[in-house]
């Protein structure tokens, strides 16, 4: 069973048909939605700031969910994979978006929906990325507009397999 801690009179909670890997860990003041999921090691600490998540969320092996104290924080919204390694931190993440492996998305960043950040991006504090958008580099920049292909073919693919995935888990 995950690593689920109550801290400062909060404790996480979960919609329905959520997977928690054995070893995630989620902490404090955190709401998450129904068909969700956390992989294994990945940490999603609501201890200095609150964290939501919406529906259909995905947060990857090793992802790092946090935010700042008392000044920003954490919202995701649906459909939304995080993927392996990524740090989301005291940011907005609006519903369809894919955050790749490795990326970091910093302190009150706005995330539009229909979105992607590809792997090892670095969106930077304050960054507001347009809706319909492909961002990549460090600092982040757009390098294209989302095709529906990649709408359709990345971000649903994705959300909707690891919703599967979960399933083979419970």
């Amino acid at each position: 069973m995950a690593l689920i801690k109550s801290l400062n009179g909060n404790t996480p909670a979960f919609g329905n048909n959520c997977f928690l890997a054995e070893n995630a860990t989620i902490i404090g003041d955190v709401v998450m939605g129904d068909d969700c999921s956390v992989w294994f090691h990945a940490v999603i600490r609501g201890d200095v700031h609150y964290i939501r998540i919406g529906n259909k969320v995905n947060i990857q092996d090793g992802a790092v969910i946090h935010a700042t104290y008392k000044r920003a924080p954490t919202n995701i919204g649906n459909n939304v994979s995080i993927a392996h390694n990524a740090v989301v931190h005291g940011c907005t993440i609006n519903d369809n978006v894919l955050i790749g492996m490795g990326a970091i998305v910093m302190d009150n960043a706005v995330i539009e929906s229909n979105v992607i950040i590809a792997a090892g991006a670095v969106v930077t504090q304050n960054m507001v990325v347009e809706s319909g958008s492909v961002y990549a580099g460090s600092p982040a920049k757009k390098i294209k507009t989302m095709s529906p292909d990649l709408l359709e073919g990345e971000i649903k693919r994705i959300a909707d397999s690891y919703l599967m995935y979960s399933e083979w888990y419970k």
